[in-house]
């Protein structure tokens, strides 16, 4: 079991989730201090919500033409599904989030009333006879994988691996993966959607760890942030996810990569905006949304304008829509009661996308009790929807006064408990029995994964992966060899997940014609290094050292830096010599080998320098010399850090490119222009930097000089280090309101901002070094209160904002998570009190609408 939370996160959230509760009843948690709701005109005709039976939901549907949807499964097999699972065998598992807003105020989401049912469609016509409940008695359950002839359950703070061991159909086994997943307190941003990817791990939306069960022990690992509920992946492994007004972003580039260097950090290539278009077209009217009473959240015929709720993405992987829909992303839009088709494709290095329809959707509906959260890839070909069907879709925590009147107004309270599962198919191309694959030998599974539909592929792999039968071992070689684009992929990432990753299979996908295959052959043949295989693996590797495509040549870049070794450095230099001049390629490459250097930076600079090959003074190579000065300062380390100044200090030619840009990368991070410089402390004199101080060349003169202004040295760092090691305590042993406010953030603030203070581009500006955060408390404390909207600079970046505020709690709460993020990440201001949060709370509570940028400029 893999333990990470103190019991003092745990006794917080308890006492947390009492405080939030206990607020709804002095106003609406949504609300914003002083903002005006402005009521729907007396004269707009809102058309009723009356609970539609399963057939008369059908007729409310309006689908895309050569389509048609049929009812797989309603109330009372299943009731509140949020998110399901098709097992070996076509048997559907439903997770059920039945304690989720049991009425208007959201009290009694604390009664464990959770289940999880596997739903069977006994005479094969594709619609679900029976249901048998595999786990019940679970608080608010919110996602499932099926693993290991069990399941893996996320209960927050819990995730569960349950297993019926007796044959009777229930879990009777139950062991505890993490206790990390997820908090009751905020169900819309945490942890969910978990998702077995093509490479054997199990990833998740909204939250930043992975797992996989490796000779029978589940393994934890660090990943990337990625969206806010529902998780998918293409026919290459690469993950699509959204949050609720981004409809669509994605990796391009496997993540773990660029988190293996601790003194280097970037996010080029990872969540990248594929949809830049989130305008819906729902076919009723949607004054319940949230914050319909703003201006451009409705159009003019008062139906949404844009995303407001997007959720539960999938690509389609199927094999019975007509091929132009193969990798196709569709999103759920549960506001508007639709569903959003996205044609994807891959340019210059990148993804991108566009809608599929003009101005109309794949499925809407007139339902406005239609709630599509999730969709999944099913084993016919189909695509499935998992339908909420409930009028309550948006959480206490945000729910608006105008909202709260809207649910009253047309009684979208009650009932509750319902459910429903649909399926599209095109018409004259009716699904067919699915495959039985729980059943089938391993011989039979390795022939599935030449299947044109993915989800077969995927489960293939998956069982063979857990039962490791090596008497398959020289079909999957064969097959690794022999087979299509796909199938090939999959027997890959099969002999790996088996460990047995054989030299023959890796340099036949070396020297493939096909580009994907070449990109996987060299992943996964990264575990042939550390064996006799290495320097096979290594030559044919270089190989596609001449390739122009971007995607090959960065990954490339990431399989050389495995290698650690002065061939494979030079091969990356040279891969960064031909890189082009600072477009997008040259800074994936860049990122690549620097994400693989990891200690290596000093040396790898010095060579680069002594490299004459690479054009001297182009503007790609001082931007690698810069960046590799700044990760030999970011590593801390002050041998290498004396060894850096040594090296700016060696030139002969003084003022030379090389030599400025070193020193340009060393002055922009101790002496940023924008955001909190880093601080440099050394125990011994920065010698090779005092030496520059007597040349005679003005523009070194005048960068030496600011930099040694910024650094500190001598017998005051040694003893001022020494006092802070001596009183500095464990992260566990803190208390009192600083952490209070750090689970404050990880339940409000942490998906947006992230756990490590870094934001997400194009949703959340950082907190870690910004100046809006270590400033005045005035202008944080104001943002906090009633929001922030419109343009904001962070860091030198621009962001366009629409925060929420967070007045309903109290002011010790709101002083406690002002203190966590001003202090927490480098960041070193003072700690905010709950009386000086009282003070301009009073000041500001005729306030109208959240602040803008200019405002809060003119509070000193």
């Amino acid at each position: 079991m893999i333990k990470n939370k103190s019991e003092l996160l745990k006794r917080s959230l308890i006492f947390l989730g009492a405080v939030v509760l206990a607020s709804g009843a002095l106003a609406q948690n949504g609300d914003r201090a002083g903002e005006e709701q402005k009521p729907l005109p007396p004269d707009l005709e809102v058309p009723p919500a009356p609970v539609l039976s399963p057939d008369e939901a059908l007729e409310s549907f309006q689908l895309a033409p050569g389509f048609k949807i049929q009812l797989v499964a309603a109330e009372p097999l299943i009731h509140d599904p949020v998110e399901i699972e098709f097992d070996p065998d076509g048997r559907i598992w439903v997770c059920e989030m039945r304690g989720y807003m049991p009425n208007i105020d959201g009290t009694g989401e604390d009664v464990r009333n959770g289940r999880i049912v596997v739903l069977s469609d006994i005479d094969g016509d594709g619609v679900m006879d029976e249901s048998q409940v595999f786990a019940d008695g679970l608080q608010m359950p919110r996602a499932i994988a099926l693993v290991h002839d069990g399941l893996l359950v996320a209960e927050p703070p819990h995730l569960w691996f349950m297993k019926d061991t007796n044959g009777d159909g229930k879990a009777d086994f139950k062991t505890e993966i993490t206790d990390d997943y997820a908090n009751q307190i905020n169900p819309e941003h945490n942890a969910n959607g978990l998702l077995w990817s093509l490479d054997n791990w199990i990833y998740s939306a909204n939250y930043t760890s992975r797992f996989r069960a490796l000779n029978q022990v589940w393994e934890k690992e660090s990943t990337t942030f990625r969206g806010q509920w529902g998780l998918s992946q293409d026919d290459y492994g690469r993950h699509f996810y959204d949050t609720n007004s981004d409809q669509l972003r994605g990796d391009i580039i496997p993540s773990h990569y660029l988190s293996r260097n601790p003194s280097f950090s970037s996010r080029v290539g990872l969540n990248i905006r594929v949809a830049n278009n989130q305008f819906v077209w729902p076919i009723r009217i949607n004054p319940g949304v949230n914050r319909g009473y703003r201006n451009n959240t409705l159009r003019d015929n008062w139906k949404l304008r844009t995303f407001t709720a997007a959720c539960g993405p999938v690509v389609y992987r199927g094999h019975l829509f007509p091929e132009e829909f193969s990798g196709n992303a569709f999103v759920c839009e549960p506001s508007g009661n639709l569903i959003k088709r996205n044609i994807v494709w891959e340019e210059n290095g990148t993804l991108t996308s566009k809608h599929a329809y003009e101005q109309s959707e794949f499925l809407a509906s007139t339902d406005e009790r239609f709630r599509p959260v999730n969709l999944n890839n099913g084993p016919d070909g189909s695509l499935y929807i998992v339908d909420f069907y409930r009028g309550i879709i948006q959480h206490r925590i945000y729910m608006t006064s105008f909202l709260r009147k809207q649910v009253e107004d047309r009684g979208l309270d009650n009932p509750i408990g319902m459910g429903r599962i649909y399926r599209v198919y095109p018409e004259g191309n009716p699904p067919s029995a699915p495959v039985k694959l729980g059943s089938a030998s391993s011989q039979e599974l390795v022939q599935y994964l030449k299947h044109d539909n993915g989800w077969v592929r995927q489960t293939a792999q998956r069982l063979l992966v857990e039962r490791t039968d090596t008497s398959v071992l020289e079909s999957l070689k064969r097959l690794a060899v022999t087979g299509s684009e796909t199938a090939r992929i999959h027997a890959l990432w099969t002999l790996h997940g088996m460990q047995r990753v054989d030299l023959d299979s890796i340099v036949s996908a070396l020297n493939s014609d096909l580009r994907q295959v070449r990109i996987h052959g060299m992943r996964v043949g990264e575990a042939l290094i550390g064996t006799p295989a290495e320097k096979t693996f290594q030559a044919h590797l270089m190989k596609s050292s001449g390739e122009e495509d971007i995607l090959l040549r960065t990954q490339l870049a990431f399989s050389l830096g495995e290698l650690n070794n002065a061939e494979a450095d030079q091969a990356m230099k040279n891969l960064l010599a031909a890189s082009g001049e600072l477009g997008a390629e040259n800074r994936m490459i860049r990122d690549a080998v620097l994400s693989g250097l990891n200690g290596g930076e000093l040396k790898f600079l010095g060579s680069l320098i002594a490299d004459k090959d690479w054009k001297a003074g182009s503007n790609s190579r001082s931007a690698m010399i810069r960046e590799l000065s700044q990760a030999v300062l970011r590593s801390a380390n002050e041998e290498a850090i004396q060894g850096l100044f040594g090296l700016v200090a060696s030139f002969v030619e003084m003022g030379n490119d090389d030599q400025m840009a070193i020193l340009d990368g060393i002055l922009n991070l101790v002496a940023p222009s924008r955001g909190k410089p880093l601080k440099v402390e050394l125990v011994n004199d920065p010698a090779g930097l005092t030496a520059l101080q007597f040349v005679e060349n003005d523009a070194v003169l005048e960068k030496v000089s600011k930099i040694l202004e910024t650094i500190e040295w001598g017998e005051t760092v040694v003893a001022r280090l020494n006092a802070e090691a001596a009183a500095s305590a464990p992260a566990s042993e803190v208390s009192g309101p600083i952490a209070a406010g750090r689970t404050l953030y990880a339940a409000t603030c942490g998906a947006c901002h992230q756990a490590n203070g870094e934001g997400l581009d194009g949703l959340a500006p950082p907190l870690a070094g910004s100046d809006w955060v270590t400033g005045p408390e005035e202008r944080l404390a104001r943002i906090v209160l009633h929001g922030l909207t419109g343009p904001i600079t962070v860091n030198g970046v621009t962001y366009q904002m629409e925060m929420p505020a967070l007045s309903v709690f109290d002011d010790e709460q709101i002083a406690g998570v002002m203190s966590y993020v001003r202090q927490e990440w480098g960041n070193q201001a003072a700690e905010v009190s709950a009386d000086s949060v009282k003070k301009i709370r009073e000041s500001t509570a005729q306030r109208t609408a959240p602040w803008t940028q200019e405002e809060l400029l003119q509070i000193p």
